[in-house]
């Protein structure tokens, strides 16, 4: 069946030299970013190789930004984690965010004719009956050695594909899955081998020193838009998404002129 996401319906059109090479599918489990980071903790003699790949149909404590709980029926969703070993400086883990984003976007264009886009940092977006709508996001999660580089990374991606309109779930984003941009049901198989693929492309440009920022940058549909920037702790902050800086950083400015670089936030359209 074109929709079977275990090892040996995947594997056989895998483009990939290493990424996803080791493979794991669950028909159930917690939550992938949680299962993989817990491989990574058992130590050095079953550390799992950089470029593993777990797949499951239904995580029953997945996680999105924010801890926020991610939950899909089964046969709906494309929800999976990998595990990177960059040994980047710790400032370009969110180089890694960019590389998923694009990756996700490249390949979804391939299955669908709507305009596709990123809204910062992380969410991607579709654009149906004239308004922008969250069809899935990633999360990051990396860890820093005592020589100032990145270790490991897990990078956890959730996408809404052949959710009906009554299976979505509500947010205070607008949400959407990408069959219902395509009319039709759609390959989850097919969306996950050339996400990979994009993806490795991008990872290893950017291992060699190549920054995927303008790239990103183009993909952005929070840039030039009047946004709600929520942090926590602090006092949500309104003003002008004006652009984005070489890491990534989201430059918004307050109508006193003040500009303002946000790191790690909840930023929300307001126009």
């Amino acid at each position: 069946m074109d929709d079977e996401l275990t090892k040996t319906a995947v594997l056989p059109h895998l483009s990939t030299r290493w990424l996803g090479q080791n493979y794991h599918f669950y028909d159930t489990i917690t939550s992938t970013n949680d299962i993989l980071k817990e491989w990574v903790n058992q130590g050095d003699a079953s550390q799992p190789p950089a470029g593993t790949v777990l797949v499951a149909d239904y995580q029953s404590a997945g996680r999105g930004r924010m801890s926020r709980r991610w939950e899909a029926e089964r046969g709906t969703s494309l929800m999976f984690s990998l595990l990177l070993r960059p040994n980047w400086p710790a400032q370009q883990l969110t180089w890694l965010t960019m590389i998923a984003s694009l990756a996700v976007v490249e390949a979804a264009e391939h299955l669908v004719s709507v305009p596709l886009g990123v809204k910062w940092p992380n969410d991607v977006m579709l654009s149906l009956d004239g308004s922008w709508r969250k069809w899935g996001g990633l999360l990051l999660e990396g860890s820093v050695g005592e020589d100032g580089r990145l270790q490991t990374a897990i990078l956890g991606i959730g996408l809404n594909v052949n959710m009906t309109a009554v299976q979505l779930p509500e947010g205070l984003t607008p949400v959407s899955s990408l069959s219902l941009a395509a009319g039709h049901r759609l390959s989850r198989r097919r969306l996950l081998v050339d996400i990979l693929a994009s993806l490795e492309r991008h990872y290893e440009a950017a291992a060699a020193g190549d920054s995927p920022q303008t790239r990103w940058r183009e993909r952005l549909i929070t840039l030039g838009q009047a946004v709600t920037v929520h942090q926590a702790g602090q006092a949500a902050l309104q003003g002008q998404a004006v652009d984005v800086d070489a890491w990534g950083q989201l430059l918004v400015q307050t109508r006193d002129g003040r500009m303002h670089t946000i790191a790690a936030g909840d930023v929300s359209l307001r126009g």
